[in-house]
């Protein structure tokens, strides 16, 4: 719960209503509120700082369908509003730097234990029951990119992500989600490359695609 991060002042509670209000834009399929819940829930299984939980209200803050632009403008935004909820320099550059590590959630160092958590939540959809739903949840937030882009897109990810060695950093995620995530993406590329053999030649290049 948001109050139990910050100060439970007018402004905090101002600030909280502005992250909901984003969190809700008509826009989001998958980047919406039930992600943020998801988010929230799994670091309550990881085990989280308040840094890091602050982290996830923010890490979708600003979500536009430009992966790495919207990490950074939500970084941004986390450096502007918590001065306001009562977080110190140190807190707020921490909850910045963390948002900016879901850019691609390739960046975490070993040892680091904010970070692993922060991206392990936000990953944890991929070994969900509910994982077809969220990548059709995906194709309809980027609904504006041609079909064959965005199978191309979406098939680097996929691939970038199946080709390193622990996908979860953290002792728990790894031994609850590895599996099953490695066996949800796998059988999403499967149905991308199938999709892709039907389709004709390929043109250049693909879709900017998030992984989660």
């Amino acid at each position: 719960m948001w109050s139990e991060l910050t100060a439970d002042t007018p402004a905090a509670r101002a600030v909280e209503a502005e992250l909901l209000a984003r969190w809700a834009e008509p826009h989001r399929r998958y980047h919406d509120r039930a992600h943020l819940r998801a988010v929230l829930e799994a670091l309550d299984e990881l085990g989280a700082t308040r840094e890091v939980r602050l982290a996830a209200w923010f890490h979708d803050a600003v979500y536009e369908g430009r992966p790495g632009w919207d990490e950074e403008r939500s970084a941004q935004l986390a450096q502007a509003l918590l001065p306001r909820c009562g977080l110190g320099p140190e807190s707020v550059a921490e909850v910045a730097r963390l948002v900016r590590l879901t850019a691609a959630h390739d960046q975490v160092r070993p040892g680091d234990r904010n970070g692993e958590a922060l991206c392990d939540a936000d990953l944890a959809i991929l070994a969900s029951p509910a994982y077809d739903a969220y990548a059709s949840a995906i194709r309809q937030e980027y609904a504006h990119v041609p079909d064959e882009a965005f199978r191309q897109g979406r098939a680097a990810v996929l691939r970038r992500l199946l080709a390193v060695p622990r996908l979860y950093r953290t002792e728990t995620g790894h031994e609850r989600w590895e599996r099953a995530a490695r066996a949800n993406m796998t059988a999403e590329l499967t149905r991308l490359g199938e999709a892709c053999a039907g389709a004709g030649p390929r043109p250049p290049g693909g879709a900017a695609v998030p992984a989660s």
